[in-house]
């Protein structure tokens, strides 16, 4: 059975790089619609319930803005 889990990403401390984006293997994170306080368009989860808690996004993230939960089953 797959895991299942949730992404949490800082919105003011992601810097729109996108690198969680090309990571997800399930397609889960997105570029988001509305800029932060900095101006900055930061990738926001898609909530489509798809994450499987693999943590590529949180690997590859420079500015350490994502957590990762894996959720029971």
């Amino acid at each position: 059975m797959a895991r299942k889990g949730k992404t949490v990403i800082d919105r003011e401390l992601c810097k729109g790089c996108y690198l969680c984006i090309r990571a997800c293997p399930v397609k889960e994170l997105e570029k988001d619609v509305e800029s932060n306080s900095t101006g900055t368009y930061p990738a926001k989860s898609v909530g489509s319930g798809k994450c499987i808690a693999c943590g590529n996004c949180y690997e590859v993230c420079p500015d350490v803005c994502i957590q990762i939960f894996e959720l029971g089953a």
